[in-house]
């Protein structure tokens, strides 16, 4: 396949960036896109010309660092999967593609398609653990009684990469998905009671001061999730959130 690629070059967090256009060809369909990348990559090196640079971890699906803008959808045209897991045969011969980093103020651009996601890491560090002691002590799992229906809830959520595209796709740049699950996944199990009132007072204060948007209930963060998280986690935390609140 022949493609036009029109991408987000950046140098660094202080240059204004623009899009530019690389024509590629030979483009097999059963290359993955970042393979796709890869290979434009190594013809700009040939060339002396600076690489794009963009995150890639394991190629698996399930780092969720491979985040990319592609054609006006997080992690590209296909559902439930990371753009290392999107091949070339979603696309035609001939095609256009516009590949951009995540939009969001609390994203911002360290350089070309690379953005700086610590303000997940730091929510998560405001209220992501639990204070019961398993090192060394932990018990049968079946020596702690848990409803089925709750357990996996609590594993759905837990299913969350922290890819940031649920904040992408928002339109107020919401992380509410995000945050929820990451609430939910201890919520839902007795070892996370314990700081259950700190910690969605915590990460949802975190999330703010971080200056990520409010929801904005139209349910786009779900559609394009790559795991699926649902939206059922910001009720609970919004619950969650009302009762501690209440409680001081």
């Amino acid at each position: 396949m022949k493609l036009l690629l029109k991408i987000w070059r950046q140098k660094n967090a202080e240059d204004k960036g623009g899009i530019v256009e690389y024509p590629v060809d030979n483009v097999s369909p059963d290359m993955s896109f970042l393979e796709m990348l890869d290979v434009l990559n190594q013809d700009l090196i040939e060339k002396g010309e600076e690489p794009v640079a963009f995150d890639h971890d394991c190629r698996e699906g399930i780092c969720g660092t491979c985040s990319l803008y592609i054609n006006g959808r997080a992690h590209g045209p296909d559902t439930r999967i990371t753009v290392c897991q999107l091949h070339m045969r979603s696309f035609n011969d001939g095609d256009t593609i516009y590949i951009e980093p995540w939009r969001a103020e609390a994203f911002p651009v360290i350089k070309d398609l690379v953005v700086d996601r610590s303000a997940f890491d730091r929510i998560q560090q405001a209220g992501g653990f639990i204070s019961v002691n398993t090192s060394g002590n932990t018990q049968d799992a079946n020596a702690i009684p848990i409803e089925k229906e709750n357990a996996d809830k609590a594993f759905d959520a837990a299913t969350c990469i922290g890819c940031g595209a649920c904040v992408a796709t928002c339109k107020n740049s919401s992380a509410m998905l995000f945050v929820s699950a990451k609430v939910s996944q201890f919520a839902l199990l007795p070892q996370g009671q314990v700081e259950a009132h700190d910690r969605v007072l915590n990460m949802v204060k975190q999330m703010d001061e971080e200056g990520f948007g409010n929801c904005t209930n139209t349910g786009a963060c779900e559609v394009e999730c790559p795991k699926g998280i649902s939206l059922e986690n910001i009720a609970r935390m919004n619950r969650e959130f009302i009762a501690a609140s209440i409680k001081g």
